[in-house]
């Protein structure tokens, strides 16, 4: 009997079967966290009949435009990697050798001491970094701090690794300033780590070397280490130059995250770095190194034929490709700047000096029929195949962030589009 019911439900279709598998709630909850499932979801609204090109200025990735194509450097390093036939077997948990001493050399150019290869762990570019080290910190009953706004990965992975989040601001009318004061009041014993990305993601903030050792100085005092998100290290083109965190290494300890994505306009190349400065052997003390490692042994590793070609790439970029890039994001900053004191409905409190990013809040009350940021960037989508991040995706409701690294020609297209929608949604007087 057992058996016919069995076969008349396989008769049926699976609709009537009970099976023991079923979705993951909690990996579904977090995806939805990102940056990528946010943009998704927009581009899904572009109107397929609308003929123009899609104008994306809510991502973080401006290889797609040919001004900000990589140096040949890094093509041939690459190139050179492959058919030197040397780099095809696996690599190391860690990253290979020569990889690892070049990252040190590269990042200790900026810095008061010298970094080993024993102190580079290089990951499948930042966010892997991330994936890591916030699992390797996820003790029982560990709470880390993450900026509002931020970057919403950090969420994602401490959401799916039970690490509470405990959200400090950062501070428009201070140039997103750390609220120093709110840090310490959300830390306490179980506190691990304070997040801070240097330059600013999704602010385009650059932080001065006095207040980065306030950052320090207050993680000492509340026993935590700093994890110095730098991905944008370099693209810096105001009055203030970039200062790596590490500086202040000997302060507080410092998990530095950085990779080649974005100053050398390659992040489909997945090259990332997670590395201790630590001149104190804090971190080692007190286990923190035996748990990153014990993460990447049971992970996946960058493409050896990348890390082959690090050195070279590291070694070999001439400055002029670096100023380049930095000339075109500073003319794309101005421009940006510039337009959005053309339209009422968004205001900037301060003009971007880093990064790919500017973030600007939107005035609700001088539009009829959008409810909240998200409805706003939902509508742009459909109406003017015009992407932008609604800022609810980085933890600012009724704010947008907006990304410049793109041609000229592409923001000045964007924004006549943002304001015609404006002016299609703007309050009658």
């Amino acid at each position: 009997m057992r058996e016919r019911k069995i076969a008349s439900n396989m008769e049926n279709g699976t609709r009537t079967s009970k099976w023991n598998f079923k979705e993951n709630e909690k990996l579904v909850s977090v995806s939805g966290l990102t940056v990528r499932s946010v943009l998704n979801k927009l581009m899904s609204g572009v109107d397929p009949a609308d003929t123009r090109p899609v104008i994306p200025l809510g991502h973080g990735d401006p290889s797609a435009f040919p001004c900000f194509r990589t140096t040949p450097v890094a093509e041939d390093a690459i190139s050179d990697a492959v058919r030197s036939a040397k780099f095809n077997g696996y690599s190391s948990t860690v990253g290979i050798l020569p990889a690892r001493r070049a990252v040190a050399e590269y990042l200790s150019q900026d810095l008061p001491y010298k970094l080993s290869p024993d102190d580079v762990y290089l990951t499948i570019g930042c966010n892997q970094a991330i994936e890591v080290l916030l699992n390797a910190l996820a003790c029982p009953n560990a709470n880390i701090l993450l900026p509002t706004p931020g970057f919403p990965y950090y969420e994602a992975w401490a959401g799916f690794s039970h690490l509470e989040m405990r959200h400090f601001n950062l501070l428009p009318e201070k140039e997103w300033e750390v609220d120093l004061n709110m840090v310490e009041s959300l830390a306490d014993e179980n506190t691990v780590a304070i997040v801070i990305i240097n330059p600013g993601n999704p602010c385009g903030n650059v932080y001065t070397d006095q207040h980065l050792k306030k950052v320090a100085e207050m993680a000492r005092k509340l026993r935590i280490l700093v994890i110095a998100d730098e991905v944008y290290a370099h693209l810096t083109f105001g009055s203030k130059p970039f200062v790596p965190m590490g500086i202040f290494g000997s302060i507080s300890p410092v998990i530095t995250l950085g990779s080649i994505s974005k100053r050398w306009i390659v992040p489909g190349w997945r090259l990332g770095w997670l590395v201790t400065n630590d001149p104190n052997g804090i971190l080692k003390e007190h286990g923190v190194i035996d748990s990153i490692t014990g993460y990447l042994n049971i992970s996946s590793d960058p493409a050896t034929f990348i890390q082959g070609a690090i050195p070279q790439i590291l070694q070999k970029t001439k400055d002029d490709f670096f100023s380049k890039i930095v000339n075109i994001l500073r003319e794309d900053a101005d421009i940006v700047y510039d337009r959005i004191k053309d339209i009422p409905c968004i205001t900037c409190p301060s003009k971007p000096e880093g990064s790919m990013f500017v973030m600007v809040k939107l005035l609700l009350d001088l539009l009829e029929d959008i409810e909240d940021d998200l409805d706003f960037c939902d509508k742009l989508a459909k109406e003017e195949s015009l992407i932008i991040l609604p800022g609810v995706a980085v933890g600012l409701k009724n704010w947008l962030r907006i990304t410049f690294a793109c041609e000229p020609s592409s923001l000045e297209d964007g924004f006549q589009r943002l304001n015609a929608f404006y002016q299609r949604h703007a309050k009658k007087q």
